[in-house]
């Protein structure tokens, strides 16, 4: 957990429920010592080079009427990128038009992040404010997150400071496994599958041809 993260996550209703459960003693602490500090937490290389592993993530934006929405954004690993040490950032690309996201984010910057790695386990939760960069407004910006391997046009890029995160216990989160993930153990089996069928072939042969 890092400094600031109870001092935002752990408002006065959330320290009501933790004092009802018994775990305000350990979790008070921190909140008050990140209220204690000023600034925002820097991320650490192990946050760096988990995000930059990540093919998706969640995004929650609340809109003007107080309701949460919360999207899956996805993209090649890399595609989150980390700009610098309390910075990321992501290309957004045409999509349903329905903009809840872009039109959320134009009243309230305030965003969650949750990063997951199923096949490991992990997750790291991420507060921050974003702010959405057109190409009209910086194009030597917008160019640096286009990826010539994907056929689309870059219309924003949504930088997000970061703010506080907090990494998860792997409690309840099951294992999945990626079309990438999986490749090398697949190709072992086709090793041996092909394998198997060059073996049979001859005995299959000689029955055929009644040797």
């Amino acid at each position: 957990m890092s400094k600031h993260y109870g001092a935002i996550a752990f408002t006065d209703a959330v320290r009501d429920v933790q004092r009802d459960h018994g775990s305000n003693g350990f979790y008070d602490r921190k909140r008050v010592e990140g209220t204690a500090t000023p600034g925002i937490d820097p991320l650490t290389d192990d946050e760096k080079e988990y995000l930059a592993d990540r093919d998706g993530f969640y995004l929650a934006t609340v809109s003007e009427t107080g309701w949460p929405y919360v999207q899956f954004r996805g993209g090649p690993a890399g595609f989150l990128r980390v700009v610098d040490d309390h910075t990321i950032g992501w290309a957004d690309f045409r999509g349903n038009l329905q903009y809840i996201s872009t039109g959320n984010l134009s009243s309230n910057g305030r965003v969650a992040l949750i990063a997951m790695d199923y096949l490991h386990r992990r997750r790291l939760k991420i507060f921050g404010h974003a702010r959405i960069v057109t190409a009209a407004e910086d194009p030597a910006l917008v160019s640096t997150f286009t990826d010539p391997g994907y056929d689309a046009e870059v219309q924003r890029v949504v930088l997000v400071t970061v703010e506080a995160f907090d990494w998860n216990c792997p409690q309840h989160i099951t294992p999945r496994f990626t079309a990438a993930e999986l490749e090398p153990h697949l190709a072992t089996l086709r090793g041996q599958l092909e394998a198997l069928q060059a073996e049979n072939a001859t005995p299959r042969e000689k029955l055929g041809s009644g040797a």
